[in-house]
């Protein structure tokens, strides 16, 4: 019960890795504010929590939108009276085509550098002004490989994970004083996830490639010959999260299963 009365936020809660980290934080003892964009995934996430006896309740919740974000975590305020976790799982959809950079449409390429950074710093934002008041609590998101290795035909989405990464260290600089820290993961890519399907669908099937030579693929680039599972991202979120993680901020736990050297 590492994180026993913990109040905790998640962000795109009804996604892959947002489900797999609630139930995580649940398990562990956190009274859990779920939010999506979407409710009904969402709703879905905190029935499975709410089954397994743990605590959630379920929000539509757009987290690009600093009012819907404000007056969500103002409404945990009056029933909890504190957020001690803040987790930002939001995803955005792949491009339908992998397009080089030098015909990448511009829009295109920014989308995602402006949703991913957006989206991060505002409820990081709006959580770390509750948080001062208790001079404590743990504001955390996910990356991705590109953020740290060149990757071809993803367009700006290494330049989104790297963005976010430095807002990472440079929230923890400003804020770590003030008693919170700020912390993220960044995994390699996991199977079990609509993101890594989606790729397959869209690339590597279109050129031959079955399910498990794209696999076989991926996992050969890792020390391990296979890759991150959620279950080992949500119990690293959980340690993170907790108190026992007190001497972490402004860094990034690398997941890559030994693929990208720190």
């Amino acid at each position: 019960m590492m994180l026993k009365d913990k109040v905790a936020v998640i962000y795109g809660a009804g996604g892959a890795i947002g489900g797999a980290v609630a139930c995580a934080f649940a398990s562990s003892g956190a009274k859990l504010f779920l939010t999506g964009r979407h409710l009904e995934p969402v709703e879905a996430v905190a029935k499975d929590v709410v089954s397994a006896g743990g605590s959630a309740e379920a929000a539509e919740v757009d987290a690009l939108d600093e009012q819907a974000v404000d007056e969500h975590l103002q409404s945990v305020i009056d029933q909890a009276g504190r957020v001690d976790i803040s987790f930002n799982a939001i995803g955005i959809p792949n491009p339908k085509t992998r397009v080089p950079l030098l015909e990448l449409d511009v829009e295109q390429f920014s989308l995602p550098i402006a949703s991913y950074t957006r989206s991060y710093f505002l409820t990081a934002r709006l959580a770390a002004r509750r948080m001062v008041a208790h001079r404590s609590g743990v504001i955390m998101t996910v990356t991705s490989v590109p953020s740290r290795t060149g990757t071809p035909l993803v367009g700006g989405g290494g330049p989104a994970m790297a963005a976010v990464e430095a807002l990472t260290r440079d929230l923890s600089a400003e804020l770590a004083p003030q008693g919170i820290r700020v912390v993220g993961l960044r995994p390699q890519g996991m199977p079990e996830t609509g993101r890594i399907k989606e790729s397959f669908e869209l690339y590597a099937k279109a050129s031959g490639m079955t399910w498990e030579q794209f696999h076989e693929l991926s996992a050969g680039r890792t020390h391990t010959r296979r890759l991150s599972t959620l279950a080992e991202l949500a119990n690293v979120a959980v340690f993170m999260a907790s108190d026992q993680a007190s001497g972490m901020t402004g860094t990034v736990v690398n997941l890559s299963m030994g693929s990208l050297d720190d």
